[in-house]
């Protein structure tokens, strides 16, 4: 790429372009805007030919690796014969045998697919879908949500307002009423059963009883939970947790959403997080890794309890989007799961998960690093003061360290992921499901160099 043809880029970026979650002050006196221009592969290269290592797989997206042919194969062959018609009452040949597919794979009874174009739209989905099943099913007082502290459930006013993370809701306050939040399952930061996982994953899960109990069973609709929580820094859930949840949704006739946005297609070893750690849920919510990003595409997986009574009369769930479904996305959608399938992605995530995590742990040697957690393809190392005490940084301490220096330096030194506080201080870490050891020491190596000139800064 001509200096010229990168001048132009950057002008037109920053002039033109609104990035998404971007500080912009950052570019106002001439701030150079990474401009990623191609992938290939675990790897991504940038306007200058600069190679990243992708640590974030784009954002916990890419699960087949960049540059694979025979997706944007699938799309072009789609386009060419259908690119475009909506599902609102007519069906299209891929969306049908997409959502054919997912049944098979999903947990057992949930057989039916709602298709949304991303994940914030599928969260909305499942909240609507809850109160309205409850309304025809003779319980119209059922509408509260139950969701953890910290969580990301997405942007959308009710996907926002199910997010526990304050500061990225305040600025779009008053937000949608009856959303209320229950203990997250950091056992790192826990006051509670810290040296008993068990114990503290029924303490967690109580805390939900207890909320809906305090609401109301007669008024709360649905608990939603990411498998392993993203924000805070991959949080998994204790022996047991998601069992206990199960039945006191059962006893309460609460409606259980995973939101695997994040977590289904193979980031956690699993088509499924609810597969991974032995629950079934109502819902289930995905995105993202459905189509490994080559096309966007999100939706739900529903229960079959829950088609019934749109099966009835009149009965009609008044809601949909324009993209939900697109013809080249679920076709993209239905080649990347032959590509899984072909390469066992999901056997070659369970054989690399182990030494992913052993090779992560090696940072605990650095005084910076407090803990390393995660499941699969997908971890949190959360950084300290103090690993005796785990004193954590305070806010100005934490903007210094991770927009300061943390995000710059990783991505100067060839890492691309994410140095995030919406929690405590952490490095997310989630790369492509075709990573091996070589990536693996690279990730820890970068890190190693990095969080050790972090240390000495503080």
């Amino acid at each position: 790429m001509t200096d010229a043809t990168q001048e132009n880029l950057q002008r037109a970026a920053r002039d033109h372009l609104w990035m998404h979650f971007a500080r912009h002050s950052a570019y106002e006196n001439g701030g150079e805007v990474p401009v990623i221009v191609r992938g290939d592969g675990a790897y991504i290269y940038d306007a200058q030919g600069r190679r990243y290592l992708d640590g974030l797989s784009g954002l916990f997206v890419v699960q087949v690796g960049h540059g694979r042919e025979e997706l944007a194969q699938a799309a072009a062959k789609q386009a060419a014969e259908l690119a475009f018609f909506p599902l609102w009452s007519y069906a299209h040949p891929k969306a049908a045998e997409l959502a054919e597919r997912l049944a098979g794979l999903a947990p057992e009874g949930l057989n039916r697919t709602f298709f949304t174009s991303g994940g914030g739209e599928a969260v909305e989905s499942a909240w609507k879908l809850a109160k309205h099943y409850f309304k025809l099913t003779g319980k119209p007082t059922k509408h509260k949500v139950l969701s953890r502290s910290v969580a990301y459930h997405g942007t959308p006013h009710g996907a926002l307002s199910l997010t526990g993370l304050p500061g990225i809701k305040a600025p779009y306050e008053p937000l949608v009423p009856s959303a209320f939040r229950v203990p997250n399952t950091n056992i790192y930061r826990a006051n509670e059963h810290r040296d008993d996982p068990e114990a503290f994953g029924r303490w967690a899960a109580d805390r939900i009883e207890e909320a809906i109990l305090f609401e109301g069973p007669d008024t709360v609709a649905a608990v939603f939970l990411e498998p392993v929580q993203n924000s805070g820094g991959c949080f998994p859930p204790p022996p047991g947790y998601f069992q206990r949840v199960r039945e006191i949704c059962d006893r309460h006739d609460v409606l259980l959403v995973s939101d695997e946005v994040i977590c289904a297609y193979g980031r956690l070893g699993s088509m499924f997080g609810a597969e991974k750690f032995g629950y079934r849920p109502d819902i289930i919510t995905f995105a993202k890794g459905v189509t490994s990003g080559y096309s966007p595409l999100g939706g739900m997986l529903v229960s079959d309890r829950l088609f019934e009574p749109f099966k009835r009369d009149k009965a009609m769930f008044a809601h949909g989007y324009t993209f939900g479904g697109h013809p080249v996305s679920a076709a993209v959608a239905l080649a990347n799961l032959d590509l899984f399938e072909r390469e066992d992605l999901l056997g070659h995530v369970r054989r690399n998960e182990g030494a992913f995590r052993s090779t992560l742990e090696r940072l605990h040697d650095l005084p910076i690093v407090g803990d390393v957690r995660g499941d699969g393809f997908f971890y949190g190392i959360e950084l300290v003061k103090d690993k005796t005490t785990r004193e954590t940084f305070d806010d100005d301490e934490s903007e210094r360290l991770l927009r300061g220096f943390l995000d710059k330096a990783l991505y100067e030194a060839g890492l691309y992921c994410r140095a995030d506080d919406r929690g405590d201080p952490v490095v997310q870490l989630a790369p492509p499901l075709i990573c091996d050891q070589s990536h693996f020491d690279e990730i820890e190596q970068i890190l190693r160099s990095v969080l050790s000139e972090a240390w000495s800064r503080i």
